[in-house]
């Protein structure tokens, strides 16, 4: 289950990043509301980045959190923001997915 919660806080800090990024493309009220996501997202992830860290070891649970962001961070900046998809930015990519998963098997 903490597993679980884990990938749903990295899933909230690619909304919070995503949020950062429309808020800097944005001016006036829309600006606003998108740094109202930002907090709110940036709220629920620490908060099930904690839960989550109640059972896992802290230096796993981190590396997943912020990997899960990272891959996550980086398709949205791919698809949304309309950023590079170069043969290098998606080789380390698939690196860091890979990374992400060797951790949760060597991980009590």
């Amino acid at each position: 289950m903490n597993w679980i919660l884990l990938v749903i806080a990295g899933l909230f800090e690619v909304g919070f990043a995503s949020c950062l990024g429309k808020a800097n493309e944005s001016t006036g009220m829309v600006a606003k509301y998108w740094m109202g996501g930002f907090f709110l997202c940036l709220t629920v992830s620490m908060v099930l980045l904690y839960k989550a860290t109640q059972t896992l070891p802290i230096g796993t649970a981190y590396a997943v959190w912020t990997g899960v962001g990272a891959v996550g961070t980086v398709l949205v900046g791919i698809f949304v923001f309309k950023e590079p998809a170069d043969f290098w930015r998606l080789f380390f990519l698939t690196t860091l997915i890979a990374s992400i998963v060797g951790l949760k098997f060597v991980s009590h």
